[in-house]
């Protein structure tokens, strides 16, 4: 069995893993500009930000075409017609819609969807379960099992100093955007797992107040010193980042994954400043240890 995933899930394995692992990776596209970009193959969060910061316009992102899965599907399902396709939410993209429309163009193929209800590396941490759950030889319906597990069990929350680009983007209502906006409030952002779309679980009047808000959340659901699983996030800000992982190791004991930038195709969306986290109880991870 193979996996195919987006770039909206910031799967973070090496290039050298995902070849072992057998996980392929379908860019989301970025306009800016006029000029749109492949997300992580023509473009890097590094070098993204500079521009924007220099552009007078504000970035459009877009899902991938069915037939962008097409063709890899149909190149895959030559050495193993099993396909697990595991996506960002489609509450908050197309990505997954287009895959199901491209399985239906490959009838060689035998494609099982999964709708991982968040995004970035919480999306990401499925994805890699599923492939090394597939390496130690489970079945797919215990795979499908393990990442339902996880799916409940992981939370994402960040924050961001300026609300432009969500408000540009339509992922936050424009009216409420506008309003945090002019009152400076830094919102703490979440996803909820029903329908995996955007809710706000609380705010603060600083940035700095916003990083400590965000511990002080975690703290509600798991008691100091428990064992976490956590990755700190975000877009072009890792000073933050660092002070936000600092500030959540003072309280729990985890287990970090490495601090990095998420995909530009996602970052466009909050802009350069946001941080957030990523976290789940060590022990659901601990059959695949």
């Amino acid at each position: 069995m193979q996996i195919v995933t987006d770039s909206g899930t910031d799967v973070s394995l090496s290039e050298q893993e995902r070849k072992e692992l057998k996980v392929n990776v379908v860019p989301l596209n970025i306009t800016l500009d006029g000029k749109t970009y492949r997300d992580g193959i023509d473009i890097t969060p590094e070098e993204f930000y500079p521009i924007l910061a220099e552009s007078k316009g504000l970035p459009k992102t877009s899902q991938p075409s069915p037939g962008d899965f097409v063709k890899l599907y149909k190149e895959l399902a030559k050495e193993d017609p099993d396909i697990l396709s595991i996506h960002m939410s489609s509450g908050l993209s197309g990505t997954l819609n287009a895959a199901k429309v491209a399985a239906g163009m490959v009838p060689e193929a035998n494609i099982t969807h999964v709708d991982t209800k968040t995004l970035s590396v919480a999306s990401g941490w499925q994805v890699e379960a599923a492939a090394r759950a597939i390496k130690k030889g489970l079945s797919k319906e215990n795979i499908l099992d393990l990442l339902k597990k996880i799916g409940d069990a992981t939370e994402i929350v960040y924050t961001l100093k300026e609300l432009k680009y969500l408000i540009h983007g339509g992922r936050i209502s424009h009216i409420k955007g506008l309003i945090a906006s002019v009152l400076n409030i830094k919102p703490f952002i979440g996803v909820e797992k029903e329908k995996g779309t955007y809710i706000q679980i609380g705010q603060a009047i600083t940035f700095d107040r916003a990083l400590s808000g965000i511990v002080d959340l975690i703290s509600k659901q798991h008691n100091p010193g428990v064992k976490l699983r956590a990755q700190v996030m975000h877009t072009f800000n890792p000073e933050s980042a660092m002070a936000l992982r600092e500030m959540i190791d003072k309280v729990f004991q985890c287990t970090w994954l490495p601090v990095g930038s998420i995909s530009v195709a996602l970052g466009a969306h909050p802009g350069p400043s946001m941080v957030g986290v990523v976290y789940a109880p060590e022990e659901v991870f601990a059959e695949l240890v």
